[in-house]
């Protein structure tokens, strides 16, 4: 008997089986109730598993390493159960659900993030960060985050130092994301419909069909990103320019009327409408005085603009 007859006879307890594959117990019964993995054979009490299992799982285990769902390798084991193979639909998934972007995630400790915004904690941001993506808890560790994003969270570190709230950051991303997605949305349906639509059929498409599409979107793939940046560069520079023109031609914003005003009156000043008004009517004393002022300078504004004052001034009483 072969070496390979010997190991295709092989038999496992689960037990056995999760020292060879890496995995859990308890991952292997998970897999085996989401249909990820056929279930044993029954002998009697105990459960046999084969090598079958134990390929499955390192197909699993390599499908995960790679960066696929679970909800994703379901569906390539399905194919590859269905005799239509794992070449080519491997490779365009392996497109689809590659990451889209070359940054690379990061890590950030809570005092790291806590200093990064001014370094008062504030929990209600942080699982609003949480919600929205931008964090990730990291199993195990209740003081560490994982970033997908670190541009993304550079971003808001510096909206938040030049006063920005963070509330209104969430806020602001929030509306962002919709938009975002649909932009994305549009550019999935724009290209199925002139690209990707033969490779659609009623039937899953061959190995070189998959394939070839899977090149396409891989010489696709940054066309949706170089356009958006191109056009919000475009779109910035037009309404950052008419912005500014607004503003420029509004001149500075004169202070409400009615809002009070404070000045600075000499300690000497004080002192002496203090002594003649009382402390209570110090405010009322200035202000009428001021007002006065005002009036006198209006009436004398009035007189020297009329031509026939300079008349009566030069007649005096006398004439």
């Amino acid at each position: 008997m072969t070496e390979q007859s010997v190991q295709s006879a092989a038999e496992y307890r689960i037990e056995d089986l999760a020292h060879h594959s890496g995995a859990t117990v308890r991952t292997i019964r998970a897999y085996q109730d989401r249909g990820l993995l056929p279930r044993p054979e029954r002998r009697g009490r105990a459960n046999v598993y084969t090598d079958t299992h134990l390929s499955r799982l390192r197909q699993i285990a390599d499908l995960l390493d790679r960066g696929y769902t679970l909800a994703s390798i379901k569906e390539l084991l399905e194919a590859w159960d269905a005799g239509r193979g794992l070449g080519g639909v491997l490779g365009l998934v392996a497109e689809v659900d590659g990451p889209w972007t070359d940054e690379r995630a990061g890590r950030i400790t809570r005092t790291e993030l806590d200093e990064r915004f001014g370094g008062d904690p504030d929990e209600a941001a942080v699982q609003d960060a949480i919600e929205l993506g931008v964090l990730e808890r990291v199993p195990g560790k209740s003081d560490e985050f994982l970033v997908p994003s670190p541009q993304e969270l550079s971003v808001a570190v510096e909206l938040y130092a030049a006063g920005v709230p963070l509330s209104a950051i969430s806020g602001h991303l929030r509306e962002l994301r919709g938009q975002i997605e649909h932009i994305a949305a549009r550019f999935l349906e724009f290209t199925t419909e002139h690209v990707f639509a033969r490779y659609l059929g009623p039937y899953p498409p061959t190995d070189a069909e998959a394939a070839e599409a899977a090149s396409l979107v891989r010489r696709l793939r940054p066309l949706a990103q170089q356009s958006v940046d191109a056009e919000l560069a475009r779109a910035m520079r037009l309404f950052a320019t008419k912005h500014l023109h607004r503003h420029l031609a509004e001149g500075p914003v004169a202070s409400p009327v009615d809002e009070p005003q404070s000045v600075t009156v000499p300690a000497a000043t004080m002192r002496a409408v203090r002594t003649l008004v009382g402390p209570q009517n110090v405010s009322a004393f200035i202000a009428a005085a001021a007002e006065r002022e005002v009036q006198a300078r209006t009436l004398d504004a009035l007189t020297s603009n009329n031509p026939k004052s300079s008349i009566v001034d030069q007649m005096g009483p006398s004439d």
